[in-house]
C-alpha cells in the first residue's frame, strides 16, 4: 500500500472512531421522581427511544421515586451520584432541589418544574448557568386563564379557594400568581396548604367553613397521592374544581387547564439527548410550555349539578367519556 493511501485510510478511520465509540457507549440516565410516576416516565421513555436510546442496549435507566415522600429525595439523589450517572432527570421541584444539592457537576434536566427561576434553581430562562436546565411549567397569564374558564362555567363565582402543598417551594409562586389573578378579577381567594393527610382533613373542614364557589388544585406529588380524597371532597360537596393536569380529570375531576404534560416530558428527553451529545446545560435555555389543553368531564359536571355552556364545551381539547 502506498504511503499516501495509508495516511488517507488512517485519517478516515480516525474520523470514524468518535462515532463508533459513541455508538458502543452505554449511557446511564438517572430519573429522580418526586411522585409523578408513570405520568412522567412513559412519555419520557417513549421519546428517548425515538431519539435512539434503548434501555438494555445503549442506555441504562436508574429509576428513583420518592412516592410523594419528599424526605426520601436527598438519599435517592445521593445514590444516583454514587452510581455516576451521565445525567439526572428530575420530576417535581423538590426533586430538582435534591439533585442540585447532591451534585454541581453531573448535568441535571428539570423534567417538570414549576418555576426554576423563581425558586432559585437556575439563574434565568435564557442563561440557566450551572449544571441544570430543562422545563418551567410557569406561563404568563395561566392562572388568569383558569379563572376566566371558571367564570365561563359559572359566571356567579365570587369566592375561590386554592389547595396546595405548602411544603413544596415550587407552588408558592403559583399561589402568588393566582392571588394576583383573583385580585384583578375581583374574586376573593382563600388558600389551604396541607402537608400531610391529617392536615388535608383539617383543610377540608376549613374549606367547608369558607364555602368557596370553586376550588383550584395544584398539580404536584401531594395532590396526586391524595387525589381520591380530594375528588371525593369536591364532588360530594358539589364544589366545581379546576385542576392543572388532565390526568386529574380522567380520574373524576371536573376540569383542567394547563400544559400538555406529555409534551413537557417528551421535551425533557430532548434535553437529555442534547446533553449526552456534548451540549452543556448552561448553554441550553429553559423552555416554557407552548401547548395547553382544556379538559372537561361531563359526567362529573352532571353529578355536581352543573351544565357546561356549549360555547365552553366547543373550546375543550378533550372530553373524557368516563
Amino acid at each position: 500500500m502506498k504511503r499516501r493511501e495509508f495516511i488517507t485510510l488512517l485519517g478516515g478511520s480516525a474520523a470514524l472512531w468518535p462515532l463508533v465509540a459513541r455508538a458502543q457507549r452505554l449511557f446511564k440516565i438517572g430519573l429522580l421522581d418526586t411522585g409523578l410516576g408513570a405520568d412522567f416516565v412513559v412519555p419520557f421513555m417513549g421519546k428517548l427511544v425515538e431519539l435512539g436510546y434503548v434501555e438494555g442496549k445503549n442506555a441504562v435507566i436508574e429509576r428513583k421515586s420518592a412516592g410523594g415522600n419528599i424526605a426520601l429525595l436527598a438519599d435517592l439523589a445521593a445514590d444516583l451520584v454514587r452510581q455516576q450517572v451521565d445525567v439526572i432527570v428530575t420530576a417535581g421541584t423538590p426533586a430538582g432541589f435534591a439533585a442540585k444539592k447532591a451534585t454541581s457537576t453531573i448535568p441535571i434536566v428539570l423534567g417538570a418544574n414549576s418555576d426554576p427561576v423563581g425558586v432559585g434553581l437556575v439563574a434565568s430562562l435564557a442563561r440557566p448557568g450551572g449544571n441544570a436546565t430543562g422545563n418551567s411549567l410557569m406561563a404568563p397569564d395561566l392562572s388568569a386563564k383558569r379563572l376566566e374558564i371558571l367564570h365561563a362555567l359559572a359566571p356567579e363565582i365570587s369566592r375561590i379557594a386554592i389547595l396546595w402543598d405548602s411544603s413544596n417551594p415550587g407552588m408558592a409562586e403559583r399561589v402568588r400568581e393566582t392571588k394576583i389573578a383573583a385580585d384583578q378579577s375581583h374574586v376573593l381567594l382563600h388558600t389551604v396548604g396541607p402537608r400531610n393527610l391529617n392536615e388535608l382533613d383539617t383543610a377540608f373542614a376549613d374549606l367547608l367553613n369558607a364555602r368557596p364557589d370553586a376550588l383550584l388544585v395544584t398539580a404536584e406529588a401531594f395532590t396526586r397521592q391524595h387525589l381520591v380524597h380530594i375528588l371525593d371532597f369536591a364532588n360530594s360537596n358539589k364544589i366545581p374544581a379546576m385542576f392543572e393536569d388532565s390526568s386529574y380529570v380522567v380520574a373524576g375531576g371536573l376540569m383542567s387547564y394547563g400544559p400538555d404534560y406529555q409534551d413537557v416530558f417528551r421535551k425533557a428527553a430532548v434535553f437529555v439527548d442534547k446533553i449526552l451529545k456534548g451540549t452543556k446545560p448552561a448553554d441550553l435555555p429553559i423552555e416554557q410550555p407552548t401547548k395547553f389543553e382544556l379538559v372537561i368531564n361531563l359526567k362529573t359536571a352532571k353529578a355536581i349539578g352543573l351544565s357546561v355552556p356549549p360555547t365552553l364545551l366547543t373550546t375543550a381539547d378533550k372530553v373524557p367519556a368516563g
